[in-house]
């Protein structure tokens, strides 16, 4: 098992060590021992997974406040690219914004702090996302930033005429115009 920093502070990916023979696979998707001895102490409460086929993209969300959400994501069949734009106020890389391809191939998870808006882009037919969430859904307490954003400049890898995204998501805020 392997933990990786990337260029945003408290952003990691964590790669499970995969266990193959002539049945199959086993890996751990988590383990909170594991994670506590590499300095990562969450409580998760809640774990969410969705269906959705090429082209989709779910995003850019956030919870607020004291409902403020850290998520663990994996996808479980296919392939996506997932995208976590750092809100910290304070922060060195506030509006940076990190991108990886998640696959159920590759096994790649992405732990996406608290602070941080988070969405995903289904590159595969279709795709099946897992998550994990330190805190519960609050409805008064959501947000969230255009994926298209010009002030962020997100690279899909994608031609954004070809996605399909929700009348919610295409209704969110720009990056200076989000909610707090």
């Amino acid at each position: 098992m392997s933990f990786h920093k990337t260029p945003i502070q408290d952003l990691i990916v964590f790669e499970p060590a995969v266990f193959r023979d002539e049945r199959g696979y086993f890996f751990e998707s988590y383990n909170q021992r594991v994670w506590a001895e590499a300095g990562v102490e969450i409580d998760f409460v809640q774990d969410n997974q969705a269906r959705s086929t090429r082209g989709v993209l779910r995003g850019l969300h956030y919870q607020t406040g004291e409902m403020a959400q850290a998520k663990l994501v994996r996808v479980v069949e296919g392939e996506v690219l997932d995208v976590a734009v750092d809100l910290r106020e304070h922060s060195p890389t506030l509006g940076q914004w990190y991108s990886i391809r998640l696959s159920a191939e590759n096994k790649r998870q992405l732990l996406v702090p608290r602070g941080f808006a988070h969405g995903y882009l289904v590159l595969s037919e279709t795709a099946e996302f897992a998550y994990k969430c330190d805190n519960f859904y609050s409805k008064a307490h959501e947000g969230g930033v255009r994926f298209d954003d010009p002030v962020l400049g997100i690279d899909w890898e994608f031609d954004l005429e070809q996605v399909l995204v929700s009348e919610k998501d295409l209704a969110l805020p720009g990056f200076v115009g989000r909610r707090r």
